[in-house]
């Protein structure tokens, strides 16, 4: 269904319209995670369970993704496999290739940048996630900062995440959204995580013990037209978490590989994922799928607290 009063291409799916028109919690999810964050089958289940627990806790699941040059806002059953089952073979899409998808009329996987502007597009508040990107370790020789920095710095959205990618320069990462003047709210911690890990060395800087006051947050943010995101910094359940030490020597190792096989760009993160959920057995793998349903229930609650403001 097209919704031409917002914008041609933004297609809206019959069950988020309804839930927009109805003033109800929507979250919006990504689809990189889907193509590029993890094998089929995995990818397909992980997705669907994503959805599932956001309905559990309460929201309307908006998956976000680009097919045949729309920008579509909930996916079908049918839209979520074939995009799994292409995966590697879906670009990779953030703010810059938009308008090349669009007009190409080409398929597109969503990195945090590219669904924060689709979410805002459709005036969707909340999104969860994996892991947002960042400064990356080799800044110096790449100058690579993530593209999702930026979007934090000027979209209107609020990202539910495991923090920054453990993969990443975090605590360059963090005084890079304090110069953009981007919120890091410790959901119930005070030490920032480190995606597999639950804390990383770095602090965050509030500490929000419920969605009630993360929402009251947004709420004030925007309406004092302040542009620009909040990061949730939602630990990754111990349970699931890593150790410090041993991630970081995993990482240290796949960092090496990447640089001998001079891997850059948008190939980095997948390449390091898959390496790391290699060299860790693919316990990595299964805290990554831990982390996103974690954030997706989280998500979906703030969601709902949010609504409630409104």
């Amino acid at each position: 269904m097209h919704n031409k009063e917002i914008l041609p291409n933004l297609d809206i799916s019959p069950i988020v319209q309804k839930a927009l028109k109805a003033g109800k919690p929507i979250v919006a999810l990504e689809s990189t995670i889907i193509c590029h964050g993890m094998p089929y089958p995995q990818n397909i289940q992980t997705a669907e369970a994503v959805e599932n627990i956001v309905v559990e806790n309460g929201a309307i699941p908006a998956t976000i993704a680009i097919i045949q040059g729309c920008l579509k806002v909930g996916l079908s059953s049918d839209e979520m496999n074939y995009l799994a089952k292409n995966g590697q073979n879906i670009p990779k899409i953030s703010r810059r290739d938009l308008p090349f998808s669009l007009s190409q009329k080409s398929d597109g996987a969503t990195t945090v940048a590219a669904t924060m502007i689709i979410a805002a597009m459709a005036n969707i508040k909340v999104f969860a996630t994996g892991g947002i990107g960042g400064v990356h370790r080799d800044i110096n020789d790449s100058l690579d900062i993530s593209a999702d920095l930026q979007e934090l710095a000027n979209t209107n959205v609020a990202v539910v995440c495991s923090g920054v990618k453990s993969i990443l320069d975090i605590p360059r990462t963090l005084e890079y959204l304090e110069t953009h003047g981007v919120p890091i709210i410790g959901y119930q911690t005070d030490k920032m995580p480190a995606f597999y890990t639950s804390e990383s060395g770095s602090l965050v800087d509030y500490n929000c013990q419920s969605t009630d006051e993360i929402a009251k947050a947004m709420k004030i943010k925007w309406e004092m037209h302040f542009q620009g995101g909040i990061v949730v910094a939602n630990p990754i359940p111990k349970k699931y978490s890593l150790p410090l030490n041993e991630i970081n020597s995993v990482i240290k190792l796949a960092l090496s590989e990447m640089k001998e096989k001079n891997i850059i760009g948008k190939k980095t993160t997948p390449f390091l994922l898959s390496k790391i959920a290699e060299k860790t057995k693919g316990k990595s793998l299964e805290s990554n799928i831990q982390l996103v349903l974690n954030n997706a229930s989280l998500a979906a609650q703030i969601a709902r607290s949010f609504t409630e403001l409104s």
